[in-house]
C-alpha cells in the first residue's frame, strides 16, 4: 500500500482555482517530485497533504487512510520560509516541537544530539538560532522536520540557502531517509537535485498536473536535440552539416542543437577527420528542458 495517494484533489479561492484535479500515489521509501513555476499550485498540495487546509473535492489517503490528527505525528515538514524562532535557543525549540510530536523529552534529546553529531555542529545545542547561519538554520529546521521519525516528510526547496558541501551532506541524508522507508513528497526549484533524488514526478502549470509519471519513462517521450562533442583540436565545418541547428563552442569542444538522432553520425564522422575525439555523446534531455517546454520559458 502506498503510503500517500491523491486522487482528483480540488481546490478553489473564490473564483481563482489552486490546484485542479491532481492525482498522483507516493509508495514507502520514495522520494516524489513536485514541480511548477511559482503560483502553480505545489505550495497548496502540500499544505492539504499536511491537513493545513482541506480539498474541496477529491482523496488524500496516508497508508490507505483518511486524515486524522493522529496521523500528524506521522508527518514532517521541512518549509520554504524560515519558521524558527531566532531569539531561542536549538534545543529549546526542537525539543518543545518533537514533544508536540509524541516524543518524550528524553527521546527527543537524544535524538537532537544524535542529528546535531551528525551534522557535524554539536556546539550549537545552547546555541540560539539567530547566532547561526543561513545554512546551518537551515540545517536546524531540517532537523525540526525529521526529529520524531516521521513517515512521510513533505519538503519545500530542502537545500535553499545551503554552500554546495551542504547540499551534498543534506541530499545524502535525505536518501538515508528514504533508504530507512521513510516517504518524502520534494519540491524545488533545482531541476538537477530531482534527477538525483526522484523517481517519480508531477509537474504543475497554472494549477493543472501538466506531466506525470517515471521521470525515465517521462524523458523516453522527449527528443535528443543535442549533442556534446569534446575534441583535442578545433573542427570546421560543423554548421554546414544536415540537420544541425546550432553550434556553440566551449573549452572542451563543441555543443550542438540537432534535429533529430540521424545528425549524430556525420558529426561525429567529420570530427574524427580533423582532430582526436575524447567524447561523443547524443543527450538525452535534462528535466530543466523538459519543465520549459512543458510550462514554457518564463516560468518564473
Amino acid at each position: 500500500m502506498n503510503a500517500l495517494s491523491l486522487e482528483q484533489v480540488f481546490k478553489q479561492y473564490g473564483a481563482n482555482t489552486a490546484v485542479n484535479g491532481i492525482s498522483f500515489e507516493v509508495g514507502q521509501g520514495e522520494i516524489y517530485g513536485l514541480l511548477g513555476a511559482n503560483g502553480a499550485g505545489k505550495t497548496t498540495t502540500m499544505r492539504m497533504v499536511l491537513g493545513l487546509i482541506y480539498p474541496d473535492s477529491g482523496k488524500i489517503r496516508y497508508g490507505g487512510k483518511a486524515y486524522s490528527k493522529e496521523l500528524l505525528q506521522g508527518l514532517g515538514y521541512l518549509p520554504e520560509e524560515r519558521g524558527l524562532y531566532p531569539k531561542v535557543k536549538v534545543s529549546d525549540q526542537i525539543l518543545y516541537l518533537a514533544q508536540l510530536r509524541g516524543m518524550s523529552r528524553k527521546d527527543a534529546d537524544a535524538n537532537l544530539r544524535r542529528w546535531l553529531d551528525r551534522f557535524g555542529v554539536p556546539e550549537y545545542y545552547g546555541k540560539k538560532v539567530e547566532e547561526l547561519s543561513k545554512g546551518n538554520q537551515q540545517k536546524i529546521q531540517f532537523i525540526a522536520a525529521v526529529i520524531h521519525h516521521p513517515r512521510i516528510v513533505i519538503m519545500d526547496e530542502a537545500f535553499s540557502g545551503l554552500d554546495p558541501v551542504n547540499v551534498e551532506l543534506l541530499k545524502s541524508t535525505v536518501k538515508e531517509l528514504r533508504d530507512g522507508g521513510s516517504s518524502i513528497l520534494f519540491s524545488t526549484h533545482r531541476m538537477e537535485h530531482v534527477e538525483e533524488l526522484c523517481r517519480n514526478i508531477t509537474i504543475l502549470h497554472k494549477s493543472n498536473p501538466v506531466l506525470q509519471g517515471n521521470l525515465k519513462a517521462i524523458k523516453k517521450q522527449f527528443p535528443r536535440e543535442r549533442v556534446v562533442l569534446a575534441t583535442d583540436g578545433d573542427v570546421s565545418g560543423l554548421e554546414a552539416l544536415g540537420g544541425v541547428t546550432g553550434v556553440t563552442r566551449h573549452e572542451y569542444g563543441y555543443e550542438l542543437m540537432i534535429a533529430d538522432e540521424a545528425a549524430g553520425r556525420p558529426i561525429l564522422e567529420l570530427a574524427m577527420t580533423q582532430t582526436n575525439v575524447t567524447r561523443f555523446e547524443i543527450m538525452e534531455p535534462t528535466l530543466n528542458e523538459i519543465f520549459i517546454k512543458t510550462v514554457g520559458e518564463n516560468h518564473e
